[in-house]
């Protein structure tokens, strides 16, 4: 019975050291991988604010995030948003909340098939993002790598 003892001691504090290496963060979240699906620039305005307060809420050092872009998404990633508009008729302008999100360790990337399949011109694509093969087989990829997958 004392060895039965031992072990479950020993098997709870390898369970909490396995916690601890995992991390808590801010507001008792687990640190975090995260990749944000953008295939709508009509919905890159909400998406990238619930970035934003994805950060604020566990904290900049506690979470990997990954903006992965296609579709009409990825005008959110080029400047000028190839005359996209809204629905008040004004351009989309996502250039100071793309760095400012940058700035805090957000990476984003735009879909190569997109790029060639709308015609963008590279030289308009914002300097933070990367162009990756596929927008669709990347956030795949990221998922079979432990990123958590949100669509807003």
């Amino acid at each position: 019975m004392n060895n039965f003892y031992k072990a479950g001691i020993l098997a709870i504090a390898a369970l909490f050291a396995v916690s601890a290496q995992a991390g808590t963060a801010k507001n008792g979240y687990d640190k975090q991988k995260v990749v944000y699906h953008l295939d709508d620039i009509n919905s890159a305005d909400g998406a990238l604010r619930n970035v934003k307060n994805h950060l604020n809420a566990v904290g900049d050092e506690n979470v990997e995030i990954i903006v992965v872009t296609h579709s009409s998404g990825a005008f959110a990633l080029v400047d000028g948003s190839m005359g996209k508009k809204d629905k008040d008729g004004k351009p989309y302008d996502f250039k100071d909340t793309i760095a400012g999100l940058a700035n805090r360790g957000v990476k984003f990337q735009i879909c190569a098939n997109t790029i060639k399949g709308k015609k963008i011109d590279q030289n308009k694509i914002d300097a933070h993002a990367e162009v990756v093969p596929s927008g669709v087989a990347q956030i795949i990829h990221l998922e079979q790598k432990g990123y958590l997958y949100i669509r807003p």
